[in-house]
């Protein structure tokens, strides 16, 4: 009978660790946490993606994607007045440059036509780029009527205003047109 009594405990533990949701998402070796709060909201990780350089594949960061309701649509989360953030968090060295010229690259891919009124603001932007180094992040979070803030290495370097510039930003990683395609999958839910 005291045998009986200890084993129901134990295996309803093992049941519950079992069925437990999980509390994180993870990425090549990158954990980040399945809902965070911004501007009174609770966010959910809607995806993580793995961003990969050169011919060799080499990992850059992994990005977690985080909104206010998870959906499969990249072109309507861009488009959401939602609360929404995109987290970097870097597996090698990127120098300022390196950054700069991607934000060139990634505004002029999705923006085309609208390119003339975002430039300033990308301008902006790329100035506010310095050296990312391994384990360190790079924080975009879009707040309706306020804008892009956006934080390097732990420090607010400004905020960015527009919807515009907020719809193409994220367009870059989830919109049909990102250069980033196993990427955008992973951060729009996909395995």
């Amino acid at each position: 009978m005291k045998k009986t009594h200890y084993l129901l405990p134990t295996m309803l533990v093992i049941l519950l660790a079992w069925s437990a949701p999980a509390l994180a998402g993870q990425k090549a070796g990158i954990t980040m946490p399945d809902t965070i709060k911004v501007a009174g909201k609770t966010l959910v990780l809607n995806g993580l993606g793995l961003r990969e350089a050169t011919i060799f594949n080499v990992d850059v960061y992994v990005a977690g994607l985080y909104v206010e309701s998870k959906s499969k649509n990249g072109d309507a989360i861009a488009a959401s007045r939602g609360v929404k953030r995109m987290h970097l968090k870097f597996k090698r060295d990127v120098d300022q440059d390196d950054m700069a010229e991607a934000w060139n690259t990634g505004f002029k891919k999705v923006a085309k036509k609208d390119w003339n009124a975002l430039k300033d603001r990308v301008a902006t932007l790329r100035k506010w780029m310095e050296d990312i180094h391994k384990g360190k992040s790079l924080i975009l979070t879009y707040v309706p009527d306020k804008g892009v803030k956006v934080e390097i290495n732990g420090k607010v370097k400004g905020v960015i205003a527009g919807d515009d510039f907020a719809r193409a930003l994220f367009s870059i990683w989830i919109g049909r047109n990102s250069p980033y395609g196993s990427m955008r999958s992973g951060l729009l839910g996909a395995k």
